[in-house]
Formats: structure tokens, sequence, C-alpha cells
């Protein structure tokens, strides 16, 4: 998925220069009304810009870019309730809930090594 948006990236970033700031506010984890704000763009055009760069509506970016970054820190073994905060969620309910929704498995089920069938 990272490469799929960063290849999206490469082919928007000249089409629209607004493209990596969006890209590096949300991932700061700026609020979209703040990334916008910074831009001088409405709410409205900054989804429409997220949208064509990313293939996603800038709340949607901000939810993988934020699950990204805990599947990181839970695979290097923090554990799972500071996963949480310093991944930006406001609790480890938060986090297992939009891993979840995300992917479809627990974030211990993204993490744990898979085991074979006997």
């Amino acid at each position: 998925m990272r490469s799929a948006v960063r290849a999206r990236l490469a082919r928007s970033a000249a089409l629209d220069p607004a493209t990596r700031a969006i890209a590096t506010g949300l991932r700061k984890g700026r609020t979209v009304a703040d990334v916008a704000w910074s831009l001088g763009l409405s709410e409205r055009q900054l989804q429409r810009r997220s949208v064509t760069a990313f293939g996603y509506a800038p709340k949607t970016l901000q939810r993988i870019v934020r699950f990204q970054c805990a599947l990181r820190l839970a695979r290097a073994g923090v554990p799972l309730a500071e996963v949480a905060v310093t991944a930006g969620y406001t609790d480890q309910a938060h986090l297992s809930h939009d891993v979840k929704r995300l992917s479809g498995v627990s974030l211990r089920g993204l993490v744990s090594p898979v085991r074979e069938l006997a």
C-alpha cells in the first residue's frame, strides 16, 4: 500500500504543489482543518485534492498513516498501551478498534508471528 501511495504521490506532485504539504501535515498528526488552513484551502478543496493525489479523503489518509505508525511500533516490541499514545490514539481501545476496521484483524494478529498448521 505504501508503494502505491508513493507512486501516486510522485505522479500527482507535479500536478498539485500542495500534495507533499498535505501528506506531511497529516503525517505529523495535524488535523484536517489545520492542514487546510495552513495551505489556504477550504476543507472541501483539501478533500478534493487529497482524493485526486492519494485516492483517499484526508481523514482516511490520516487514519492509514497513524495505523502504519502503530504497526511499526508494535512490531518493534513497544507495549500496546504505549503504541496507542505514541501513534496518536486516545487510548488502547481506540487503537484496537481502528486497526480492526482498517485491516480486518487485531493488532496482535498483525504483529504475532504466523503459526504454521500441523
